[in-house]
Parts: structure tokens; C-alpha cells; sequence
């Protein structure tokens, strides 16, 4: 696993050395921060319960959200106790907030894709497309920022990922369901 960390440390002080940029330096931080403990995806579900037309959506993307935290921030970060990069390799230099917690896996990057895939399959794609585009830009800040190894963020993903199926599989159905009776006993 050492041997593997090098690795990835090394493709962090690569985009360090190679990608960094004062303008980026300013905003990859900034990016990260609009996720920071998943507020930009809980504001997201919030607007979702409050738009009448989309609140079947928000509940699938609530219920996405909230097993991806349990996974990930809940289980996996404690169950794994992974370093994060910047502690590993003092060359590397972190830009952005000193996150607390361990660093497998990127929970600003699960919470953001867990309403992103969310949004990208239960709504038109004038919605998931940006959605998954701002999705995409908080993992790449969490590479850029070194505060993540690469891994971090492909977990946090590929978890994301299977919340948001599995919320679309699963609740998405039955809340529209249940909102198309709500709204058509209103129109009675």
C-alpha cells in the first residue's frame, strides 16, 4: 500500500508543478469550499423538495445523498484510516481548508456526485449535464488542491455512482408515484 501511495502522491506533485496557476490557485479552493461538509449538494436537494414540479426528485436525491454519507463518510473514511497526501509527502502543498478527517474517501467528492447522478437520471438533461459538470470540477479541486489522493476520488465516485442507481431504481418510482396522487387529488 506504501508503494502505492507514492504513486499517487507523485501524480499530485506533478499537477502540482506542472498544472498550478495563480488564477487556479484561487479558484480550484473556492470550488471545493462550495462542497465543504456536502453544502452546495444539500442546498441542491433542499431546492429540489421546494420546486413542486421536481419534488420526487429531491427526495430520490435526499435519499442518494444520505446513503453515500453513511458509506463513505460514516463507514468507509473510519473503516480504512487513510492519510492524506499532503501528510505523506511534506513537498506537496495543500491549498484550501486543512480537512480534519481521513482522506479515503473524498466526501466533497460523494456528496456532490451522489445528487449529480441523481439529477442526471431523473431529470431533463438541462439539469444533469451542469450538475455532473460541477460535480466533475469539485473531485478535480480535490486532486488540483492536494487534498486527496486520486484513488479517494475514483471511490467516492464509483460509491456516488451506485447511491444515485440505486436511489433512481428504488425511491425515484414510488415518489413519483406518490406526488402524482398529491397533485392530482389538489386538482379535485
Amino acid at each position: 500500500m506504501e508503494n502505492w501511495n507514492q504513486v499517487e502522491v507523485s501524480i499530485l506533485v506533478w499537477i502540482q508543478d506542472n498544472l498550478r496557476t495563480e488564477l487556479f490557485d484561487c479558484i480550484m479552493p473556492f470550488i471545493s469550499m462550495l462542497n465543504n461538509s456536502g453544502m452546495i449538494s444539500i442546498f441542491t436537494v433542499v431546492v429540489l423538495l421546494l420546486w413542486r414540479r421536481y419534488r420526487h426528485v429531491g427526495v430520490t436525491a435526499a435519499f442518494s445523498l444520505f446513503t453515500e454519507f453513511l458509506l463513505l463518510n460514516v463507514w468507509l473514511k473510519n473503516m480504512v484510516h487513510r492519510t492524506r497526501p499532503y501528510v505523506v509527502d511534506t513537498d506537496l502543498i495543500l491549498l484550501g481548508d486543512r480537512p480534519g478527517d481521513f482522506s479515503f474517501p473524498s466526501g466533497h467528492t460523494g456528496s456532490a456526485f451522489a445528487v449529480a447522478v441523481a439529477i442526471l437520471l431523473c431529470m431533463p438533461r438541462r439539469y444533469g449535464v451542469p450538475a455532473m459538470v460541477v460535480a466533475t470540477l469539485i473531485a478535480l479541486s480535490r486532486l488540483y488542491n492536494g487534498a486527496h489522493y486520486p484513488t479517494d476520488v475514483a471511490g467516492a465516485m464509483v460509491v456516488a455512482v451506485i447511491t444515485g442507481v440505486m436511489a433512481w431504481k428504488l425511491v425515484f418510482p414510488r415518489a413519483s408515484r406518490y406526488f402524482q396522487k398529491i397533485g392530482d387529488k389538489e386538482k379535485e
